[in-house]
């Protein structure tokens, strides 16, 4: 499946704040390209070439490959923390909020799981400058996390120990879904993200 059209409900335009209308098929094409053979064993050719464009083409877009790579992770990152914050600054109980966090994280790494490989996974092939960066926005999604569970935890809604370990297993629980989620498995992304909010209210001892 394509970066295009990862999954049904998921944006109508994955992609549409990139303009022009070139630079966003070459951003697609490097998704899928990263996401099949990796960032370092795909060529600028290959991303050119699944665009339907030439090899200098992309140069007028993107100055370099890394460049793309960033473009994406930015992209990916921002809308991951947006999508924590969302639920962490609704309405509700912390249980409530968490529960709904998770959902709402689970479902977007699910849905787009092919750009969220490449967004999740290939940090390292960053440049120093573009790493600092992304890891920055990873902190404040972490910062979120642990904001609910304090939050749950002083209001006695969660019995945590280690606030800090417990917002890195709840991350990286929801972040592996990217990994392996299949459209043609037995859950769809919706019914993985209503058991894993149910998995994270359990791990963190949410009070019934």
């Amino acid at each position: 499946m394509s970066a295009a059209e990862e999954t049904p409900g998921a944006e109508d335009m994955p992609w549409g704040e990139v303009t022009p209308e070139a630079a966003r098929r070459l951003l697609v094409a490097a998704v899928e390209a990263f996401a099949e053979r990796g960032y370092h064993a795909t060529t600028t050719r290959d991303i050119a070439g699944r665009a339907g464009m030439s090899p200098a083409a992309l140069y007028i877009h993107y100055k370099t490959k890394e460049e793309l790579l960033h473009r994406i992770s930015r992209i990916g990152h921002d809308k991951a923390l947006e999508i924590l914050r969302a639920s962490a600054d609704g309405d509700g109980t912390a249980a409530e909020r968490l529960a709904d966090a998770v959902r709402s994280f689970v479902r977007w790494h699910a849905e787009r799981h092919t750009t969220a490989r490449v967004v999740q996974y290939e940090l390292d092939a960053l440049g120093p400058e573009h790493r600092a960066e992304i890891i920055e926005l990873r902190r404040e999604s972490d910062a979120t996390v642990r904001r609910l569970l304090e939050e749950g935890a002083a209001a006695g809604e969660f019995d945590v120990l280690d606030v800090s370990g417990t917002a890195v297993a709840v991350l990286s629980l929801c972040i592996d879904v990217s990994r392996w989620f299949n459209t043609q498995g037995r859950r769809t992304a919706d019914e993985i993200g209503v058991l894993y909010a149910d998995l994270v209210l359990r791990m963190v001892g949410a009070q019934k």
